[in-house]
């Protein structure tokens, strides 16, 4: 099991990508919610809003997740994969009911997400 805790700049482009990954698949459950924001930028302090989208999943979808993103929004944006080491059983169930296990692939593998041209990804 995975969290992705991604950045945004609007709760639209949560929901928008949220509700994408839900249909295609990659994504069990997500949750999004806005929070401030500060950080360094130019020499300058720069504070202003933000929507984080925590999405549950299973490993191995790093790169559909990504592709998925990037045709919603076109800025930088953080994309942090958490690993979770154990969880509730129930929810455990549920995921692996919902979303295939997708073991991860080498670069070079024959079917690995960079081999697939980007309109076979979604």
């Amino acid at each position: 099991m995975k969290l992705y805790y991604i950045t945004l700049n609007t709760s639209e482009e949560a929901r928008q990508i949220a509700l994408a990954l839900l249909e295609q698949k990659l994504a069990l459950c997500a949750n999004w919610f806005p929070i401030t924001c500060a950080y360094r930028w130019e020499g300058q302090i720069v504070e202003e809003p933000e929507t984080v989208l925590i999405v549950k999943t299973q490993s191995g979808y790093r790169e559909a997740i990504e592709h998925v993103i990037r045709q919603h929004i076109s800025y930088t944006n953080l994309v942090a994969e958490i690993a979770i080491d154990s969880s509730n059983e129930s929810f455990l169930a549920w995921m692996n009911a919902e979303i295939p296990f997708q073991p991860l692939k080498a670069a070079s593998e024959p079917g690995s997400l960079d081999m697939l041209a980007p309109e076979t990804l979604g």
